[in-house]
């Protein structure tokens, strides 16, 4: 039973009052419910003084899970000697977290009795609760080591044609050897196709080639690589040291253009020298890697990024050279969202991109 004076604080009247008058708006509701919350604890405080064990000092020492685990296997040996066996620590260890946790519940848990000890009534009825909670934890620690070691699933992936054939089957080799059971499922298509894929969670990962902003996604990592000079390795320049000078060039070679025209945007490249580029083609492709395929079956020149013109040198034939003009490939990771992405597919991110990174620091290189 309660002591008379805690049973009701004397402010709760007037919580009841004010309760009866309060104006049924929103804002007004919670400044009150804020309140008698306030006042209620202050009255659960009260409460809890009044069943305290009389003459036992109660601390406001917070239970921790190292002093219940060391409860629960004292419980169940019976032994402070066995209870520290079974959880690896020393015996004054676990009596000082038995001792905490009674200092912490207010009541004592364990009595001596010859060389053992007791389990006190209010011990095995706190142990009820203690095991409940332990199982709880137990499962999740079993759900914790599922999600950790169980993969599965499909990982889908947008690429442009530039990376496509090179750089994304060596880092998804990776993963490939790793897990056995994923599936992987690649997709080539251009950037715009693979922004909307992404956008609508069609893709879990996106490699586009558009120089940003991006609108609807979040992009993971980001590159600028320097374009080359794609040229039949037969040649006349095609050995000479040192960066080509497209000014030099231009009125000298013929080059294969896309659509008819230079990409201004994604290339950063001069107006100028971009018409008088254009004046001198015959040839127009979709994409980088068709151009490529171009200069090696008539001799043409191509600007291309560093990825399209590897896939074209190891089809033989042609070779690629640095170019002085400061003309930028623009080359994206993007997801949906990291939230969306598995443990996996965020690793496949990881190691693609630095993998991209290495490539490009390797022709920033190549170009010096």
């Amino acid at each position: 039973m309660l002591r008379q004076e805690t049973d009701i604080p004397s402010c709760l009247p007037d919580v009841i009052g004010r309760l009866a008058r309060i104006d049924f708006q929103f804002i007004w509701f919670l400044n009150i419910f804020a309140e008698c919350i306030q006042i209620l604890l202050v009255w659960t405080r009260q409460c809890i003084d009044a069943v305290k064990a009389p003459g036992y000092k109660y601390l406001e020492d917070r239970l921790n899970l190292r002093q219940l685990e060391a409860f629960r296997a004292t419980m169940r040996s019976g032994s402070i000697t066995e209870a520290a066996e079974m959880l690896h620590i020393s015996q004054p260890s676990v009596s000082r977290l038995i001792g905490d946790l009674e200092r912490s519940v207010g009541f004592p848990l364990f009595l001596r009795s010859g060389r053992g000890l007791t389990a006190t009534v209010e011990a095995k009825t706190f142990y009820q609760g203690v095991e409940g909670m332990f199982v709880s934890v137990d499962r999740l620690r079993e759900l914790a080591e599922s999600i950790r070691t169980t993969t599965g699933g499909v990982i889908s992936i947008g690429t442009i044609q530039s990376i496509a054939t090179i750089e994304l089957p060596k880092a998804l080799n990776k993963l490939y050897r790793r897990y056995d059971d994923i599936n992987f499922m690649v997709h080539s298509r251009n950037t715009p196709a693979i922004l909307d894929a992404v956008q609508l969670h069609q893709f879990d990962l996106g490699i586009v080639g558009r120089q940003p902003p991006y609108e609807g996604v979040e992009v993971l990592s980001q590159l600028a690589a320097p374009y080359v000079c794609l040229m039949p390795e037969d040649h006349p320049i095609a050995d000479q040291p040192g960066a080509v000078d497209l000014e030099e060039i231009v009125d000298k070679e013929n080059f294969v253009t896309f659509g008819g025209v230079f990409p201004d945007a994604m290339s950063s490249i001069d107006s100028d020298l971009s018409r008088r580029m254009q004046r001198r083609s015959r040839i127009s492709a979709t994409n980088i890697p068709v151009a490529a395929s171009m200069v090696r079956e008539t001799g043409v020149f191509a600007i291309a990024d560093p990825f399209s013109a590897e896939q074209a040198v190891r089809m033989g034939e042609v070779v690629f050279r640095p170019i002085q003009q400061d003309l930028r490939y623009y080359i994206s990771l993007i997801a949906p969202g990291r939230e969306h992405l598995s443990r996996q597919a965020l690793e496949l991110a990881d190691i693609l991109s630095a993998q991209l990174s290495e490539r490009v620091e390797a022709v920033n290189n190549f170009n010096t």
